[in-house]
């Protein structure tokens, strides 16, 4: 049977041994007979077949060819491509957004009496995914210390068949083990599952540090302007087929429109990563000094008890960190209420600096037992580091921590 992809081959560029910027910008276009240079967009929710044999033989798979857009779309699959390459995957399942991603693994790879492990310091709507729906379906969820090998190991069952882990996590920035984990889960018949947001393929790249798939929320650092929502999966053939089945039955799959801007998002992505970096350093650095903050929490700093596992799995320390001010939430509101110029979201990965208070916000819906297991407490604050001039930041916040 012919692969889509040879039919294709003769209007894309020959990638052969190119770095990951060239990637991003290049990888998985293929020009129409138009010759467009920049990437097209096919707004099409079907496709016309010349036959109805040849209908017939697309929609069965034994001709390659677009079926429905709900899976099979010529600008999402340039996404899929474009972000396979980049994270050296074989191949990439695009979805409506992050929280689709997740889903669609789970959904995917689990059955009722699994048992799953997941890092207890995870984004606040993966708990909730996990525990109103996964345990509904009676799959097990036990949540571990996402920096101690040992805890994974020691909570492992004959029924465990996922690890899922953010590295690193929202908003305590924890960074874990990849490699010592993927061996544990490897030995117990499981898959080590990494979200990547925060680093990003230019940052970190989980499959060659043993993970099995990673997850995307592309709504971050791949669009890079808070414009779309849009997630994706990215591993081998092998275990991206089971998750595209579900996006091909429930249908939570990227839009065309939005996967173009997500294309066009990985063009500057190790430009925009880098200055994150630079801009959350500097931030980082000063607010360590400021007397009114107990505690700053960034890849970035020597002081982070994960210091040298990050030099050796991250390439840059990224753009998210979070602090704690003395006192506990009206302190923390205070400081985020003087700001003027400092967005008030809970998005991150945008060119615009955002503040959040995590508590309140993004995990908000868990018991304060949750959050303070996970290390979130009533006084902490969240920064996404923009692109910003970093001394117009600076100012910004110090108009409420010089106040406290």
């Amino acid at each position: 049977m012919n692969d889509i992809h040879d039919l294709l081959a003769p209007y894309q560029s020959d990638l052969t041994d190119c770095e990951i910027e060239t990637l991003a910008v290049r990888a998985g276009q293929y020009r129409t007979q138009e010759q467009e240079h920049s990437e097209a967009i096919f707004p099409s929710s079907s496709y016309v077949f010349r036959s109805a044999a040849e209908a017939a033989a697309t929609f069965s798979g034994e001709h390659p060819g677009n079926v429905y857009s709900r899976y099979t779309n010529p600008t999402v699959r340039t996404f899929e491509e474009r972000l396979a390459a980049m994270e050296g995957a074989e191949a990439c399942a695009a979805t409506a957004s992050g929280m689709a991603a997740i889903y669609a693994v789970a959904i995917a790879h689990l059955k009722a009496g699994d048992h799953v492990l997941c890092s207890r310091s995870v984004f606040g709507s993966t708990i909730v995914l996990f525990e109103k729906f996964l345990r509904k379906f009676n799959v097990d969820i036990d949540y571990v210390n996402p920096v101690d090998a040992d805890d994974w190991a020691a909570h492992c069952k004959p029924e465990t068949r996922l690890f899922f882990l953010e590295s690193p996590s929202n908003p305590m920035a924890e960074v874990a083990d990849i490699e010592a984990l993927a061996r544990i889960a490897g030995a117990a018949n499981a898959l080590l599952v990494v979200d990547n947001c925060f680093c990003t393929p230019v940052i970190q790249q989980p499959l060659a540090l043993g993970a099995d798939l990673v997850v995307h929320s592309a709504t971050k650092y791949i669009d890079g302007q808070g414009r779309c929502l849009g997630g994706a999966v990215v591993g081998s053939h092998e275990l991206i087929e089971p998750v595209i089945g579900v996006l091909r039955s429930a249908g939570p799959t990227m839009s065309p429109f939005n996967a173009w801007v997500f294309t066009k998002g990985l063009e500057t992505l190790s430009l925009r990563m880098k200055a994150h970096s630079d801009n959350a350093s500097i931030l980082a650095g000063w607010l360590q000094q400021h007397p009114k903050v107990k505690q700053v929490n960034f890849c970035g700093l020597a002081s982070h008890p994960q210091y040298e596992l990050i030099q050796k799995q991250q390439s840059l320390p990224g753009g998210v960190l979070s602090f704690e001010v003395a006192g506990g939430r009206e302190e923390a509101w205070k400081v985020i209420d003087a700001t003027r110029m400092i967005s008030i979201t809970a998005n991150l990965g945008d060119a615009k600096t955002t503040i959040t208070h995590p508590g309140t916000t993004t995990h908000g819906r868990l018991s304060e037992a949750e959050r303070l297991a996970a290390g979130i407490t009533q006084g902490l604050i969240r920064v996404a580091v923009g692109l910003e001039n970093i001394n117009d930041v600076r100012k910004d916040l110090a108009r409420g921590l010089d106040a406290l």
